[in-house]
Order: C-alpha cells, then structure tokens, then sequence
C-alpha cells in the first residue's frame, strides 16, 4: 500500500497513539497496529483497528484527563 500523502510504502508497524475524546480527556492506546510511511511518517489505521479503536475510545472515562489503554490483539 501506497502513502496518500508522499506514495512511499506504508509499513506495518506497532506504535502508540494520543485521541482526544472530550472537553479535556485524552486517550492514549498503546501496541496500536498501524501502517506507518517509510518516508513521511503519515500513518494509517486500517478500519478492524479503527472499528476496535472506536470501541475503546467510547468506554473510556469521560472524568478522568488521561487514560491510558493497552491495544491487544
């Protein structure tokens, strides 16, 4: 697969990941499973992840500032 941005190779890779998922929360979900440019660094969730992700992100606590979720496969 081809980087949208550049049009180097995305690499499959495992990293962690900041979402902002209130006023003042934040959600960092680390081991997330990406697919990362060779060149520019952009980086792609493919949509099982993102299904998985957006799953995740909606049980989080809404009251706390910061959560931080381990991504297992």
């Amino acid at each position: 697969m081809k980087c949208r941005i550049c049009g180097f190779n995305l690499k499959p890779m495992i990293t962690d990941l900041p979402f902002k998922v209130g006023e003042t929360t934040l959600v960092i979900l680390k081991g997330l499973p990406v697919l990362q440019c060779e060149n520019c660094s952009e980086y792609l969730l493919e949509d099982t992840v993102m299904e998985r992700v957006e799953r995740m992100i909606e049980k989080a606590d809404t009251a706390a500032e910061l959560e931080i979720i381990r991504y297992a496969a």
